[in-house]
């Protein structure tokens, strides 16, 4: 436990000092890193909160759920998929969704915050990012460009939601850079129409390089942090 401690100590400093030497080129400041920790055991998250981790990613509902509740000293963010049934569990635990990418799944997050506040399961709104397909590929999530006021309008319409900014997975055949500056202009569009800063979601272990050179708000970084996932 105790090498496994030092290893994720010496991953978290690594990859902080990658960001601040990557953030230094740009005239912004530095993103905030959050760290994924899909696959990997409580054991190793538990961890990342003695090393004075506060907020996590996770990609899957029902695994997110059972950490979130092993270490409530954490706050748990959604990024992975959603499938409708599963929004009252999510509107739950998480502190925030970065993949709401469609107006059935914002009605039902809408409800299942409702739902969990009327339960004292939870006191605050849900931030929610918007998820932005760059090529109008459904299958790996995302709504288009053409849909993406319409989604916006409605969240910001509804009560128990909160608009927070978007969120981008560029296709693996696509140019990064390209759909992360692409996607920046858009969050700039919306908060200048919405008159609030809004935040871009976007960057992994793999592009990270690319979306800080965008202007990336957040860079949900895996395996640079967790190493390569468990197997078995």
């Amino acid at each position: 436990m105790a090498d496994r401690k030092a290893q994720l100590r010496e991953n978290l400093a690594a990859t902080r000092a990658e960001i601040e030497r990557l953030s230094a080129q740009t005239d912004r400041k530095p993103p905030q890193l959050l760290p994924v920790t899909k696959f990997h055991p409580a054991a190793d998250v538990a961890l990342l909160a003695e090393l004075g981790i506060s907020d996590v990613a996770e990609n899957r509902e029902q695994e997110a759920r059972a950490k979130a509740a092993d270490l409530p000293q954490l706050r748990f963010h959604m990024i992975g998929q959603i499938q409708t049934k599963k929004a009252n569990h999510v509107a739950r635990w998480a502190a925030s969704v970065h993949s709401l990418d469609s107006l059935k799944l914002a009605q039902a997050l809408e409800r299942g915050v409702a739902l969990a506040k009327e339960r004292g399961e939870r006191e605050s709104n849900l931030p929610v990012f918007v998820q932005v397909s760059a090529d109008g590929d459904d299958a790996r999530g995302g709504v288009s460009r053409h849909a993406l006021d319409e989604l916006v309008e409605a969240v910001e319409g509804s009560e128990h939601l909160d608009f927070a900014g978007l969120m981008v997975v560029p296709p693996l055949d696509a140019d990064a850079g390209e759909v992360f500056r692409g996607v920046r202009d858009e969050v700039d569009r919306l908060s200048a129409a919405l008159k609030r800063p809004l935040k871009l979601s976007a960057g992994m272990s793999a592009d990270m390089a690319e979306a800080i050179a965008a202007g990336s708000d957040i860079v949900r970084v895996g395996t640079s942090i967790m190493g390569p996932r468990p197997v078995g």
